[in-house]
């Protein structure tokens, strides 16, 4: 059975540099950068090289959108970087199609038998978006995020740079 540690927040946040932190403890840890290239897209280079600039250079990198792929095969401790990149990929499935995926995802969780480490995004707390489809990803990644938290051993968020363990302030309740 796995032992997952689920570190959410906003934009800029530090939620990764948190789930880094966490994941620095171990010696092997396999780094998942779940998504796209986008090599003609400069601000997201700069992300992205910011984030490798952090990275220790014995983490295995592994940069993909098939998360489940990785569950089934890895074996090292896990950090996922980040779960929105999962639902971003799968975004145009319809409804079923995405429900069956995100029930896979969750049985290849629940039954890795490694630490994981998960950066989920907390996107409900802004502006509600225009258009259809940062409505879906919105509702998606707050499903997602509701589920492994439900599953997770530790809860975290990141709010302005500070981290706060949610298990040791918020009653659990199954809705």
């Amino acid at each position: 059975m796995s032992y997952i540690k689920l570190v959410t927040g906003g934009t800029k946040s530090g939620k990764s540099e948190f789930a880094e932190y966490l994941a620095s403890s171990h010696k092997n840890i396999t780094y998942i950068a779940l998504s796209e290239a986008r090599p003609d897209d400069n601000n997201w280079q700069k992300k992205i090289s910011y984030h490798k600039k952090r990275r220790p250079n014995h983490w295995r990198i592994v940069e993909t959108l098939d998360l489940i792929s990785i569950l089934r095969k890895e074996t090292q401790v896990l950090l996922i970087d980040s779960i929105g990149g999962f639902v971003a990929g799968t975004i145009l499935l319809q409804d079923d199609e995405w429900e069956r995926l995100l029930n896979e995802l969750i049985f290849y969780l629940k039954k890795y038998d490694r630490e994981i480490i998960i950066v989920a995004e907390q996107v409900g707390w802004g502006l509600v978006s225009e258009y259809e489809i940062g409505n879906k990803f919105a509702e998606r990644i707050g499903n997602v995020n509701k589920i492994i938290s439900a599953i997770a051993t530790e809860n975290w968020l990141a709010i302005n740079g500070r981290i706060i363990k949610l298990d040791d302030i918020f009653y659990k309740f199954e809705s």
